[in-house]
């Protein structure tokens, strides 16, 4: 994308957000949650950036460590300052002012009040409904992401077999991810083999895989900010009957629900779509959490696929589709694809095979 459609991005988000301002009563606002700052800035150190919005412009406050660094990344201008908050402040220019409510803690937000002399106006989600719907950039950025992912498993496939350790499938899948461009691993890298399996978030161990183990791998590359994530179960030679049945069974839930990913559906029905099909195998009670959720520049956000879940799809939303079965002291799997929906449907961005595998 280029720098001028940057903007004009920019620029639709940051009127989105003076709108909701102005409902809530507020001229300007302070946006502290480092995600939302790099939503906003394309900054690649949010952590240690605020932007400040206000009626007429906005800005990104950061300190003298990234004064190159953010003048080469940001969208937005740049001012470098010794306390972003009291930068802010001092600029307000008499504009009333809101902050993050879910993000800022009591203790900032006393001092903020102290030094406005006014309570700041607590804004709660603001952002929440700008990031449900991911500009064609944003796809670009997880197709590359997932694309990616793609070629971590490849690599693992090749070196997973009797004695090596999960902590040693997940540094090959982490330095495969990394050698291809990813800013990093979205998440702590789940390989859970045997009886670990049956831990949905079983982070890799020292465990020696062996034979006759199904493996579940849960990985992700970040690439440009923006958070891939993918799920694959494999076998590491000849598996049981049950394993293979438990297999089967999640395989079909999971390209059921996929298939019902489009505009229009709910989560909660995407969702059911898996618990009918594992319930039909007996499984439902096995599979112990929702079926999926949407992913950008954090790995967790809206929206989700879950049995609480009346959201709407719509184009443009990202969604993982993850139904699992957890047999705790026996075995457990899972398998997972990411996809965008599109205005006939989905796009799967996730390419790794899925068919049953035995290495």
């Amino acid at each position: 994308m280029s720098t001028a459609a940057e903007k004009a991005v920019v620029n639709e988000r940051l009127a989105a957000l003076r709108k909701g301002l102005e409902t809530a009563g507020a001229q300007a606002l302070l946006v502290t949650n480092p995600p939302n700052v790099r939503y906003l800035s394309r900054f690649t150190s949010p952590a240690d950036a605020v932007v400040l919005v206000l009626p007429g412009s906005a800005v990104l406050l950061t300190d003298g460590r990234y004064t190159a660094q953010a003048t080469e990344e940001s969208v937005l201008p740049v001012e470098i300052v010794a306390g972003l908050d009291d930068a802010a402040v001092d600029r307000l220019a008499g504009a009333h002012l809101a902050v993050e409510a879910d993000h800022v803690t009591l203790a900032r937000y006393r001092t903020l009040a102290g030094r406005l002399g006014y309570d700041p106006v607590p804004l709660e989600g603001a952002f929440t409904a700008l990031r449900l719907i991911k500009s064609d950039a944003e796809v670009a950025a997880l197709r590359r992401a997932a694309r990616v992912t793609d070629l971590a498993f490849a690599e693992a496939l090749k070196m997973m077999a009797p004695g090596v350790r999960e902590v040693e499938v997940a540094m090959r899948l982490e330095a495969t991810m990394r050698l291809n461009g990813a800013d990093g691993s979205a998440f702590d890298v789940i390989v859970a083999s045997g009886p670990r399996g049956a831990m949905p978030h079983g982070a890799a161990s020292q465990k020696p895989l062996a034979a006759g183990e199904l493996v579940t791998l849960d990985f992700g590359a970040v690439v440009d900010g923006y958070h891939a994530d993918m799920t694959r179960t494999v076998a590491i030679g000849e598996v049981g009957a049950e394993e293979r049945r438990l297999y089967d069974a999640v395989l079909e839930a999971q390209v059921a629900a996929l298939a019902a990913v489009a505009p229009g559906r709910t989560g909660r029905e995407v969702d059911q779509v898996a618990r009918d099909v594992l319930a039909k195998h007996g499984l439902e009670e096995y599979f112990t959490h929702s079926l999926g959720h949407g992913t950008g520049l954090v790995i967790h956000e809206e929206p989700r696929l879950s049995k609480k879940s009346d959201t709407v799809l719509q184009p443009g939303m990202i969604v993982t589709v993850e139904p699992g079965v957890y047999l705790p002291g026996f075995t457990g799997l899972r398998i997972e694809d990411l996809a965008v929906v599109t205005a006939d449907g989905h796009e799967v961005l996730s390419k790794s095979p899925k068919e049953f595998i035995a290495l």
